[in-house]
């Protein structure tokens, strides 16, 4: 398959392929393949998720508790 990309990236593609030690075809494929995995990886977290115990509503009166919590602890760290 052949593909057409800006020459700007293409030249990035290579100089990290090069890095690497790897051509730029290995280095898109493993690319490629990554992404396939992370995706598989966050649909079996949502699906654990979704499976993980009672399902609550997300109201507005929950996500302004969540809220007041977060600015709360947020306060009380001292953080700026």
């Amino acid at each position: 398959m052949a593909i057409v990309i800006q020459p700007e990236l293409e030249s990035r593609l290579r100089a990290r392929a090069e890095a690497e030690g790897v051509t730029i075809q290995a280095y898109v494929e493993r690319f490629a393949r990554d992404d396939e995995a992370a995706e598989e990886e966050l649909e079996a977290l949502a699906f654990e998720g979704l499976n993980s115990g009672q399902s609550i509503e997300g109201s507005e009166s929950y996500w302004d508790d969540k809220r007041r919590r977060i600015v709360d602890r947020y306060r009380n760290t001292g953080a700026r």
